[in-house]
């Protein structure tokens, strides 16, 4: 099993920027994903970014058109710890943010592949 907990979610105006954390725990694996998706208000779970580690120093990054160029995903594999910077937020970034992985590394995984999720931590963006 595997534990995500987000935090860094919180109020900010539109333009400002915000850092989400996932800290994860338990099992590990050699190759893996781990993404954030969101879910505003009305709206249906959607992709943000996904980072796919195939090897110890090998990974590839997946963003949605969305939030290109204004988010980076990242990742400490010391730590353990998954990050989103979110950058020039705008009202439509307001969401609850999910943490998710799964214990494989293949291309463009569905949502529903990702097998472990965290609760989620609520950003809100002001305008």
């Amino acid at each position: 099993q595997v534990q995500l907990v987000e935090s860094g979610g919180g109020l900010v105006q539109a333009g400002g920027s915000l850092r989400l954390s996932c800290a994860a725990s338990g099992r590990t694996f050699s190759a893996y994903t781990m993404g954030w998706f969101r879910q505003g208000p009305g709206k249906e779970r959607e992709f943000v970014a996904a980072i796919r580690w195939v090897g110890r120093s090998t990974y590839y990054l997946d963003y949605a058109d969305s939030v290109k160029g204004r988010f980076t995903i990242s990742g400490d594999n010391a730590k353990r710890t998954l990050y989103l910077q979110m950058n020039n937020l705008k009202p439509e970034d307001t969401a609850v943010y999910y943490c998710a992985a799964r214990g494989v590394a293949t291309p463009n995984p569905r949502m529903t592949e990702y097998v472990y999720w965290g609760q989620g931590t609520q950003v809100t963006v002001s305008s």
